[in-house]
């Protein structure tokens, strides 16, 4: 299985013949090494929606006939764009034919922004365990520190994390380690930082500090093997 970092909240998964996304934010984004025309994907997920992590999925998913899996009122509001749209909610799981998904909770804000300034309320915010190929991959999303935290590291044996480290918006470097002691990945990765100024950290120093496990910092393009 081949995972790769683009930047921001983006996250690519390939396995099992497909290509899965989570949160394309590419449009807009200067610290990312894809172009948003380029971009194939069998699956999108989704996080939560805000416009820096629905991202492109409307032209990716159109272009592609992906399917999107999303909290219900995001998975609704995309319906209704009529792209392929799964809807999910926190604490519930569905085995699709490329792997398992789980949504977890996420203490953030959830809505889409669009064109005219209209704000569209887009449900609850949500971090997801993707399963895949006999890996457990989770993707916290846009979140603050909570301790709930602690039963999705005794509940799930995680191969890999990633974790928001921006601050302001999100978790911070501090909280973040916190976090990743908790959910005893065995592998953590720093997202949601320097993408824009008010969120810049030090992704290097975040990822020396990770215990238990192992920190990795991911520049936009890198790809591991799990």
């Amino acid at each position: 299985m081949k995972v790769s970092y683009h930047g921001h909240s983006v996250v690519k998964v390939e396995a099992n013949g497909k290509t899965i996304l989570f949160d394309p934010f590419i449009s807009g984004n200067g610290n990312t090494d894809l172009n948003a025309d380029e971009v194939k994907a069998d699956v999108i997920l989704l996080t939560h929606g805000h416009n820096d992590h629905v991202g492109d999925t409307f032209d990716i998913a159109a272009r592609n006939d992906s399917q999107i899996v999303a909290p219900y009122e995001l998975a609704t509001y995309l319906g209704n764009k009529e792209l392929n749209a799964h809807p999910m909610h926190i604490g519930g799981g569905h085995e699709f034919d490329f792997g398992h998904v789980k949504f977890t909770q996420a203490f953030h804000g959830s809505a889409y922004t669009e064109e005219d300034g209209t704000i569209v309320y887009t449900g609850m915010p949500t971090g997801i365990l993707l399963t895949i190929d006999g890996k457990t991959i989770y993707h916290a999303g846009d979140t603050g520190l909570f301790s709930d935290m602690k039963l999705i590291g005794e509940r799930n044996d995680i191969d890999l994390a990633f974790l928001p480290i921006g601050d302001n918006f999100t978790m911070g470097p501090e909280d973040a380690l916190v976090a990743a002691e908790w959910i005893k990945a065995k592998q953590v990765v720093p997202i949601h930082y320097n993408t824009f100024d008010l969120i810049n950290q030090d992704g290097k120093g975040f990822a020396n500090k990770v215990k238990p496990g192992k920190g990795v910092v991911m520049e936009p393009g890198d790809t591991l093997e799990l």
